[in-house]
């Protein structure tokens, strides 16, 4: 009696191709993804997953999978339990992974993006390395589905797809969400980041550029640029841009591991001048989810989260 054959199927969506070769029923289907770094093969069910980006921490703790190491340096409060337990190996920091505590972790699956692009390589060595094809420098095209698309491709991955297919119109959702608050309102809106006293702006082509194209806000500033930490400004550009809703980012919050800044810690007298001050439109934004992540599926529902909070008040 032959077993029945799932017939071959190529699906691409946000420019990664994800391939299902046929196998016997019941089996592990090997699922070939192909992506900026090159092609990963996975030939069975990852049992030990190493993750060197708390993007990919979240998108395994959204779908229930165990995560065996991390990188535990900046870790957001809603991945917590994780930095915690013992039994999740720390492997070192985002931007320079220990490779010695990921090879000693014996991984069946790496999990990483652009930030450890330049060791890939090495990485390819120790377990298939699956790159997530996220820009963090300009999120403008669809940084949305972006995150759908891998997602769902970790769905497939590890068996999860009706889960991943929840999340996913989840955050569909939480997109409607914004969009309803956002659509037809006039209001023109800043993000800036805070480090240590200085700021920086980000508009449509940069690494908050899906707040304006796909969340519908208008932007404050025209400028165009396309970066990863923003173009330097001064306290006299926000107040000639004069938002509507001004969107704070405490990197400084971040790097030192201390309270987001809030009205009552800024002393700047030319932002107290804006629109967005007087009218109490000041948004201090969950920092972990726009500065540490910011492409995933719990980062990107608080974010939206604080989005709408500037159209509420």
């Amino acid at each position: 009696m032959k077993l029945a054959r799932r017939q071959f199927v190529l699906s691409t969506v946000g420019g990664a191709a994800l391939c299902s070769l046929p196998s016997a029923a019941g089996a592990y289907e090997p699922i070939t993804i192909q992506h900026r770094m090159g092609t990963t093969i996975v030939k069975r069910l990852p049992q030990r997953v190493a993750a060197l980006e708390m993007n990919e921490v979240d998108f395994l703790d959204q779908l229930g999978v165990p995560v065996a190491g991390m990188v535990k340096d900046y870790v957001p409060h809603f991945l917590a339990k994780y930095k915690a337990d013992a039994k999740v190996q720390d492997l070192g920091a985002i931007v320079q992974p220990n490779l010695e505590r990921v090879h000693a972790l014996r991984p069946d699956l790496i999990l990483m993006t652009p930030i450890q692009a330049n060791h890939y390589q090495e990485l390819t060595e120790i377990a298939p390395t699956l790159h997530y094809d996220v820009d963090f420098k300009n999120s403008e095209k669809g940084h949305i589905d972006v995150v759908k698309t891998h997602l769902q491709m970790l769905g497939r991955i590890f068996e999860k797809e009706s889960l991943a297919k929840d999340k996913a119109a989840a955050l569909d959702a939480k997109v409607q969400q914004a969009r309803r608050e956002t659509e037809g309102r006039p209001e023109k809106a800043l993000i800036v980041l805070h480090n240590h006293g200085a700021f920086s702006s980000f508009g449509r082509q940069s690494r908050y550029g899906f707040v304006f194209s796909a969340l519908g806000v208008k932007p404050a500033n025209a400028a165009v640029e396309t970066s990863l930490h923003g173009q330097p400004i001064s306290s006299e550009f926000i107040q000639q841009a004069n938002p509507d809703i001004l969107y704070v980012v405490d990197r400084t919050a971040v790097m030192e591991r201390r309270p987001v800044m809030n009205a009552e810690s800024i002393a700047n007298p030319l932002l107290r001048q804006t629109k967005a001050w007087k009218n109490n439109r000041v948004v201090f934004v969950d920092a972990d989810a726009w500065y540490i992540t910011g492409a995933s599926p719990t980062s990107l529902s608080l974010l939206i989260d604080d989005v709408v909070k500037g159209y509420q008040r």
